[in-house]
């Protein structure tokens, strides 16, 4: 399992591919397989039979550099051997493209939209790579890519903290300070509803900062209570403590793992159809789904009265690690068999 060099495994905060990488390390070591995990740093926190790091410290401060991330690539590289084993899983974003150097087939995650210049990166890779889209509508951004099969992102929330009845907490949108998440959008619809707005967000890139200054700030008022860079525990408990989370994207976003932990804590989730929303998000039962931004404010206001529960039965169904991991070995054992080649079709999203 090769993950970028940006955090550790589990993040301790912000880093949903992380999170994702985490339990399913855990989740096939519980399977019976032996997993060795590659990353950055001196610790992590899965159940991989053996760590390896290829740097002593987790590059965060570089994040958005390539020289790292290929260095790492390239030490992960030179220590891979057939003898060793049967398949390698990547998570990082240069991965498929150095993939074909490796003597073990190369399973490899995207986590991004496929299109672009990610999608030029992607389109180019070797065609032993077999690609694993995380959503139905992110594989159909780009069908003509060697698609191997389609794995939704899961969660271990064996020890998350749960809601038991609707809360009036405020409303809560949880993502990095970027056009594409929407946070202004967020204001003006909670302002509409009359709704209080907990602006929790990651800010400690440049990019991030400068959105936050410019577009965000002048639009905070005693309605609004901002936190940034909140720490895993801290984000649990807001959650919990949400009216609903609100996802008013303004992308297509490729899965969007904030969703499946609000209604793992049994919060439910209120957010623009936009990429793959509605495969997540059950609109009426788990939260509601909006096509137009006109619509947030009423949403908004309606999500009190959905059952917590039925929130994290949709996730202990649909989103559990033990389905992921059986995904993906579908896939390992496709690949290892050398019939990755044959494309599997996009099946329809779940409702």
């Amino acid at each position: 399992m090769v993950v970028p060099p940006w955090l550790s495994v589990p993040p301790p905060g912000y880093g949903g591919l992380e999170q994702v990488a985490a339990g399913l390390v855990d989740a096939l070591t519980g399977r019976g397989h032996t997993v060795t995990l590659f990353g950055a740093g001196d610790e992590h926190g899965t159940a991989a039979d053996r760590f390896v790091s290829t740097i002593a410290e987790v590059q965060y401060e570089r994040l958005g550099e390539s020289l790292p991330e290929l260095a790492h690539l390239a030490r992960v590289n030179q220590m891979i051997t057939a003898d060793d084993f049967d398949v390698i899983h990547d998570h990082t974003t240069i991965g498929p493209l150095v993939a074909g150097r490796r003597a073990v087939p190369t399973v490899a995650t995207v986590h991004g939209n496929p299109v672009g210049e990610y999608g030029a990166v992607l389109s180019d890779v070797d065609q032993g790579v077999a690609l694993v889209a995380i959503s139905h509508a992110q594989r159909q951004l780009n069908p003509f890519l060697p698609w191997a099969g389609t794995v939704h992102n899961a969660l271990d929330i064996s020890g998350f903290p749960r809601k038991t009845t609707p809360g009036p907490g405020p409303v809560l949108w949880l993502a990095r300070f970027s056009p594409d998440k929407g946070p202004d959008v967020a204001i003006r619809a909670c302002r509409a509803a009359g709704l209080p707005l907990l602006l929790a967000g990651k800010c400690n890139e440049a990019a991030e900062r400068r959105y936050y200054e410019q577009v965000v700030a002048p639009l905070v008022d005693e309605d609004v209570t901002v936190v940034q860079n909140a720490g895993r525990a801290e984000t649990l408990r807001m959650l919990v403590d949400a009216r609903c989370l609100i996802m008013p994207i303004q992308w297509d976003e490729p899965f969007g793992m904030v969703m499946v932990e609000a209604m793992a804590t049994g919060t439910p989730v209120v957010a623009l159809a936009r990429g793959a929303v509605p495969e997540l998000v059950r609109s009426g039962l788990t939260g509601l789904v909006c096509e137009r931004p006109e619509e947030l404010p009423e949403a908004l206001r309606a999500a009190e009265h959905l059952d917590p529960d039925d929130c994290v039965a949709h996730v202990a169904e649909n989103f559990s690690v033990e389905r992921m991991a059986s995904g993906y070995e579908k896939v390992y054992r496709r690949v290892v068999a050398g019939r990755h080649g044959v494309r599997e079709p996009a099946r329809v999203a779940i409702r």
